[in-house]
């Protein structure tokens, strides 16, 4: 039987070099290496094709991912899995690699469910925001791509005496704009995490104002939904001229970090072993307190994700 790897749902920086890894050590273990194309949307559509070492030359500083990754209403019904079930089939494979997030591996639980398909799942989401793990390939390109805007911001901040409202990804976790506020020195850090209060942060910094500050810094996280009050507010109640910027899929993409190029080595030699040496698999391997170690999709799902209580903390004058 043969070995499979796939992306699904958004894509992240470090996608490339778990591939490039799948593959290489698919054949090491004298595995055949498949690469399916367009994620969960390919496999019912059969877009599979065998992999070789000149597949994957060449790729591992590249964002993004070279087999491409989608979101697929079609796999959560029986018909278009049982299709996608008979493809693999044809190619003796029965057991895949998924790159992607909690919504993939539950896609991926039922197919297992339904059909034995061992799987192993790698946790690969910018957003941070998969219970069980504390980090995710991704996100520290993502958090140095943000670094990287917020810096130049700064200088035109300054420059012209104003306020920025940076909006931040990470759907309904405030990880990517905690994270990116505490290590940028921002003034205003919002996240659905954590509650705020505006007046104070507003007498607070009218003080700083007084006292020669001349530019500040927001940082939204999108799950607050408030980016924009934020920035009314800045004007109205603080005084400062505001801008906003919605910095977006540019968080996506970049070329993966030394630490993500690292831990994608790690989570996918790990995934590959795995399903090599168990007969059935239907698991996550995650990066937990340090260290990997596998745990149930029934884990994975059984709570929402919670950031550290120790950046919470740091974010204090942030808030309030």
């Amino acid at each position: 039987m043969a070995i499979a790897i796939m992306c699904s749902g958004g894509d992240s920086a470090g996608m490339n070099p778990a591939i490039k890894t799948f593959v290489e050590r698919a054949l090491v273990h004298d595995e055949k290496p498949y690469l399916i194309y367009d994620g969960l949307e390919g496999l019912i559509d059969n877009k599979i094709s065998p992999a070789s070492y000149n597949d994957v030359s060449n790729i591992v500083h590249r964002g993004g991912t070279i087999i491409r990754s989608s979101r697929s209403k079609r796999f959560f019904e029986y018909e278009y899995r049982k299709i996608a079930y008979e493809n693999l089939q044809a190619l003796e494979i029965d057991k895949i690699v998924v790159l992607g997030g909690d919504g993939s591996f539950r896609a991926m639980g039922q197919f297992y469910s339904d059909f034995k398909i061992n799987f192993v799942g790698v946790p690969s989401t910018i957003d941070n925001d998969i219970f069980g793990t504390d980090y995710c390939l991704g996100v520290d390109t993502a958090l140095n791509v943000i670094r990287v805007s917020i810096d130049q911001i700064r200088d035109t901040a300054s420059s012209f005496r104003r306020a920025f409202v940076i909006e931040t990804m990470g759907r309904d976790c405030g990880y990517l704009a905690l994270v990116s506020s505490i290590t940028s020195g921002a003034e205003v850090c919002i996240i659905p995490e954590l509650d705020f209060n505006l007046k104070s942060l507003g007498e607070r910094l009218k003080s700083q104002i007084e006292s020669g500050r001349i530019y500040t810094l927001c940082i939204v996280s999108e799950g607050s939904r408030v980016t924009d009050e934020i920035a009314r507010w800045v004007e109205e109640d603080v005084g400062m001229q505001a801008r906003v910027t919605i910095l977006g899929h540019t968080q996506r993409g970049g070329k993966p970090t030394v630490y993500d190029r690292l831990m994608a080595f790690k989570f996918t030699r790990m995934a590959v072993d795995k399903l090599l040496n168990d007969e059935k698999s239907y698991q996550v391997v995650v990066f937990k307190d340090s260290e990997f170690e596998f745990v149930s999709i029934e884990h994975i799902n059984s709570q929402k994700y919670q950031i550290d209580p120790e950046l919470l903390i740091l974010a204090d004058r942030m808030v309030r």
